[in-house]
């Protein structure tokens, strides 16, 4: 089956997140300062920001189940229904027969011959009741999966691109404002206290949180040309490019472009890397591969303050952008050597 448009939907669910969180810092960085704040309170800023939330809960209603999951739950109906709006959606037609479920399963043969009993196909583990896999055994099982031979390599390299990926992300998040303010901290011994400064802050972390949008449709345009790893590691070379210039003190116009190609570059490289985890994981160790790589990445997102703030209030500005460049530069050499192309690839 071809996954041209199935990939496609996949990463635009894997940066309906990062959208959410995008919508949540403008509202943060613009409209809540300056209009919520002036005539009403935290409390209402604090509503307004829930609300991409809650587009995001509407749009998870839309998102179809997984076919493996309905078939575990013997709702073998349903798992129907989802692979033929997948196979409707790639202008495919799934093999013939009915879907069922076997203990003992093996692998797919795209043979028509091959069907037994008119029954489909079906990839080992992807459909089978086993109560070993649904108790505690099967996470275990999956971890082990995840640390086998084949995955291992794989596995260590995502978990690393994840932790930079997410350190970097939420590192320029901080830098829109802190380089200002350690620009004027730094370089002169008047403190700032004018208004306008405080406004054109917001204006430039709004402006840098635009860049988002144009990361996410150019990362959706390229992925299927290049493929994902090339297309990760252009994204995070490109966002060391244009952090760079950031490492000595820069005009702020300067600053607010050069920060735009970075998240840009970094919301890029982000998306892509949520479509690609997947594809590299079978489904029986999926959720779990992927789930222990997000949760690193929030490692990444707790630590990146003490390098974007605590360095920066410290005047140590040159500093703290080397370590975000090598922390990119390490983050690209690794997509570079991923041992998996999944692009054209079949999810197992």
């Amino acid at each position: 089956m071809g996954f041209g448009k199935f990939q496609a939907l996949v990463l635009v669910y894997a940066g309906t997140g990062w959208l959410a969180d995008s919508m949540e810092l403008m509202l943060l960085s613009f409209v809540g300062p300056l209009i919520v704040l002036s005539r009403l309170s935290w409390r209402w800023l604090l509503a307004f920001t829930a609300l991409p939330c809650f587009v995001l809960l509407l749009l998870f209603v839309i998102a179809p189940e997984s076919p493996r999951y309905l078939c575990v739950q013997n709702r073998m109906s349903d798992a129907t229904l989802v692979l033929e709006r997948m196979a409707k959606a790639n202008k495919v037609e799934l093999p013939p027969g009915v879907l069922s479920y076997h203990k003992e399963t093996q692998l797919v043969d795209h043979n028509p011959q091959t069907s037994q009993n008119g029954h489909l196909p079906v990839r080992e583990n992807d459909c089978t009741v086993d109560n070993a896999m649904s108790s505690k055994s099967g996470g275990i099982a999956a971890l082990r999966k995840l640390f086998s031979r084949k995955l291992l390599r794989s596995t260590l390299l995502i978990w690393f691109v994840w932790f930079a990926n997410s350190f970097a992300y939420y590192g320029l998040v901080l830098l829109s404002s802190q380089l200002s303010d350690a620009n004027r901290r730094c370089t002169s011994v008047q403190k700032s206290e004018a208004n306008p400064k405080n406004v054109n802050l917001y204006k430039d972390v709004f402006i840098t949180s635009l860049a988002e949008f144009p990361g996410l449709v150019i990362s959706a345009i390229i992925v299927d040309w290049f493929g994902r790893k090339a297309t990760m590691w252009i994204f995070l070379f490109g966002c060391c490019a244009f952090l760079g210039p950031l490492a000595v003190h820069q005009k702020e116009s300067l600053i607010t472009a050069l920060l735009f190609g970075a998240r840009a570059c970094g919301m890029g490289s982000s998306t892509v890397l949520c479509l690609y985890a997947p594809e590299v994981y079978p489904t029986s160790a999926r959720s779990t591969g992927v789930g222990i790589a997000t949760a690193i990445g929030k490692i990444g997102g707790i630590v990146c303050p003490i390098i974007a703030v605590g360095m920066l209030r410290s005047c140590h500005q040159m500093e703290a952008v080397v370590v975000f460049e090598l922390v990119l530069g390490l983050a690209g050499l690794a997509c570079i050597l991923f041992p998996v192309e999944t692009k054209g690839r079949e999810m197992k």
